[in-house]
């Protein structure tokens, strides 16, 4: 009798559990950008319609979701989602494309196409980003008068986001930014750019902690990760990252008060014909900057320029070099498990500060080769341990 009333309030619990998961599913508004206007032409601009609808789901008091059908929606100007809004569970699920103008004179000096702010619990999922941005790529090559572009999506001073399952092509500039934020998860996205695109980082990340990115495929024509200062327990892994600059911790020190980077893992990601792999660049100037607790975990590189890099002279194209002893302090960074093959005889490069030398720098199983044989390494300023089979062999 005792298992018999058991069973029956299993089953009572059961059916609750159903009723009330069928109560928040019916009691979840949805509000379709096509309901607001939206026009799926590729022409019409959407814009008012969007925010109309973000305005809907972030005056709601209970579980939203924006809707974006199958079809081009032209967003015209920047779109800004903006926040704090009454509840925080907010779905921006996307099944069509978003397309920026192709002239680029219309957001090309606007810093942000899509853009949310200040707000707590939201998910952007699928669908794809479409920032038309090689008319603005053409210009910048030509050395006309340009702006500088827009990023694509930039999530500023939120926490609690996902990014999942999103595609970014052809950004302006950056393709997604994560600012001043708390508790960010980005996974399953794919970006891509050509490999001359200038200064289409993939992911950029600063003054954020807690930030995951994961089974993502990225390739542009900057880093495919740039992490910068004030960063803090950021952790990226399964990437495949090409072409592009590699992932690049910097660039650090431009100012000389300036939060640090720290706890950061970056692991089981493949490179592939990247000038960079892994690396952190600072100016040579004075700063209080700093980084440490770094681990560069199970990587593989293909035919890249500087798999491992360390450079404290950072200066982009030699131009306005401030030629000083960098001020940032680079201290314990792990490199394990790290196999390949570099595109340049120097595999292993270390250019770290005279005045603020790299320190606890450690080296475990790193295997490199350049042209089938063992490739070289390169130390300055940069102190350290070695263990584990070692090619090329350690100058530290």
């Amino acid at each position: 009798m005792a298992n018999h009333n058991q069973l029956m309030s299993a089953f009572g619990l059961a059916l609750l559990f159903i009723f009330s998961s069928s109560s928040l599913l019916a009691n979840a508004a949805k509000y379709d950008v096509t309901s607001y206007g939206a026009k799926p032409d590729g022409k019409t601009d959407s814009t008012k319609a969007f925010l109309a609808a973000w305005s809907r789901a972030c005056a709601s008091t209970s579980t939203a979701t924006v809707y974006v059908p199958q079809g081009r929606f032209f967003l015209g100007k920047t779109t800004a989602f903006e926040g704090p809004c009454k509840n925080n569970a907010i779905i921006l699920r996307i099944d069509g494309t978003l397309v920026a103008p192709s002239d680029y004179w219309l957001i090309g000096n606007a810093e942000n196409w899509l853009i949310f702010r200040h707000v707590d619990g939201v998910t952007v999922s699928g669908g794809t980003l479409d920032g038309q941005g090689t008319g603005l790529w053409s210009c910048k090559a030509s050395n006309k008068k340009c702006p500088p572009g827009a990023t694509s999506l930039s999530v500023s001073n939120s926490n609690n986001i996902i990014l999942s399952g999103l595609t970014s092509l052809n950004s302006q500039m950056f393709h997604i930014v994560i600012n001043g934020c708390r508790n960010v998860k980005v996974q399953g996205v794919r970006i891509s750019a050509s490999d001359d695109s200038p200064n289409t980082d993939g992911i950029h990340v600063q003054l954020s902690t807690s930030v995951t990115i994961l089974n993502s495929k990225i390739g542009t024509g900057d880093d495919c990760v740039s992490i910068g200062p004030g960063t803090a327990n950021l952790w990226i892994e399964n990437v495949s990252c090409g072409p592009g600059h590699g992932i690049s911790i910097g660039s650090l020190g431009k100012d000389l008060q300036e939060p640090g980077v720290q706890n950061v893992t970056v692991k089981t990601v493949r490179f592939t014909s990247t000038q960079n792999g892994v690396r952190i660049k600072s100016w040579g100037r004075p700063s209080n900057g700093f980084v440490n607790k770094v681990l560069f975990q199970h990587l593989i590189m293909t035919n890249v320029q500087n798999p491992v890099i360390i450079d404290q002279k950072y200066c982009p194209d030699n131009k306005n070099c401030p030629g000083q002893d960098s001020g940032v302090k680079i201290s314990d960074v792990t490199y394990q498990d790290i196999h390949g093959t570099s595109a340049t005889q120097v595999a292993v490069k270390f250019d770290c500060s005279k005045k603020n030398p790299c320190t606890k720098i450690k080296m475990n199983d790193v295997k490199l080769s350049y042209n089938n044989r063992a490739a070289t390494a390169s130390c300055s300023n940069a102190d350290g341990s070695a263990s584990g089979v070692l090619q090329p062999t350690s100058c530290l």
